[in-house]
């Protein structure tokens, strides 16, 4: 690892470079150099983002507009740039792609929130994030993962992991198939409103967990939208409903005790506050019409992923224990059910705050 971090325009030798982080995808290292400054370097999973070049083509393009309008670099990622080269990334002999970030100092970053400030934070960090990219045109970016949230894609990737069965897990898993078959015909809904032009397709994040904001670490303020590789064309409605999906749960994306798995309305009106007071005048009517909507079904999306890798034998989430992607996909389900019991007043939420 030292010899690939050595690749990069350090103004120090490195000196230590160790593991960093505990995301699903990519291997993520913290490497210091001899002068002290620190940096993040990680190498891109090659298995999931399958089109490298691209994948980093977008985040240099997204990390540029985002520099142009921020009063403070802690306010964006900043790739380093590579030693005698153009581009800000390098190959090693596996194949293998390599980038490195500054490491944005005296941040923190929360797996969950921890008050519905937290979660009114992380919508405002975002909902900036939507704004300042408003003006990016979405046809500048590579669609890297194409059909990254068709929802009905993904239920028919289920049912063929249902009549392969190879792993012999199905038996084990009929009322949670039946939960979600029982769902399909609203699968569409919102691929179905971007092909009428209802919705607007825009440069979105795609990934927008809590734990991809940081935060400054003395005044909880969010600084600035971390995770950047699957930035590409899509729907501002997809991004809102992750982020709910991820944190108005009252549990642990893998909880195995799903009594102590529920949606919180209150942390879904605090993010909901914090992401329309950040996406200001850029976010449409029929944008805000149908956040719920990307809400519930980004979830039950979700939720169809982690049960049909389960059914395939793990073989695209990284899993620490057996059953984790079928206690995932129950914590979905579970959380589906609460919005769908509190449907009205989430509608009545949005409205409200929409003014």
């Amino acid at each position: 690892m030292i010899e690939i971090a050595g690749r990069f325009d350090l103004p120090a030798p490195p000196t230590t470079c160790r593991p960093y982080g505990n995301g699903h995808i990519n291997d993520t290292f913290l490497v210091q150099d001899a002068a002290g400054a620190r940096y993040v370097l990680q190498r891109v999973n090659r298995r999931v983002f399958r089109q490298p070049e691209a994948v980093m083509a977008n985040v240099a393009t997204v990390i540029e507009h985002l520099s142009q309008g921020a009063s403070s670099e802690r306010e964006h990622l900043t790739l380093v740039p590579l030693r005698g080269a153009a581009q800000p990334w390098t190959v090693d002999q596996a194949g293998d792609y390599w980038r490195m970030y500054h490491f944005i100092e005296h941040s923190l970053c929360l797996e969950r929130a921890e008050s519905d400030q937290d979660m009114r934070k992380a919508g405002l960090a975002f909902g900036r994030f939507q704004r300042a990219l408003a003006t990016l045109p979405a046809e500048r970016l590579h669609t890297t993962i194409p059909g990254f949230h068709d929802t009905a894609r993904y239920y028919d990737r289920l049912t063929t992991a249902l009549a392969a069965d190879t792993a012999g897990r199905a038996a084990d898993v009929a009322p949670d198939v039946a939960f979600a078959l029982d769902r399909q015909d609203q699968a569409d809904l919102l691929g179905g409103l971007a092909r009428d032009g209802r919705l607007p397709t825009r440069v979105t994040h795609n990934d927008t967990k809590l734990n991809n904001v940081l935060f400054d670490a003395t005044t909880r303020e969010p600084l600035c939208v971390i995770d950047l590789d699957t930035v590409m064309p899509g729907l501002l409605v997809h991004d809102f409903g992750d982020s709910v999906r991820f944190g108005a749960s009252t549990a642990a994306e893998d909880e195995p005790d799903l009594a102590r798995v529920s949606f919180s309305l209150p942390l879904f009106e605090a993010y909901a506050a914090g992401f329309l007071e950040g996406c200001g005048d850029t976010v449409t009517p029929a944008e805000v019409q149908h956040l719920r909507d990307g809400a519930r079904l980004i979830t039950l999306e979700q939720g169809v992923r982690f049960l049909t890798d389960y059914l395939e034998a793990d073989q695209y989430y990284r899993t620490t224990r057996p059953g984790q992607n079928l206690d995932r996909a129950r914590t979905q389900f579970k959380l589906v059910a609460d919005m769908e019991n509190q449907w009205e007043a989430m509608g009545q939420a949005v409205a409200h705050l929409a003014g």
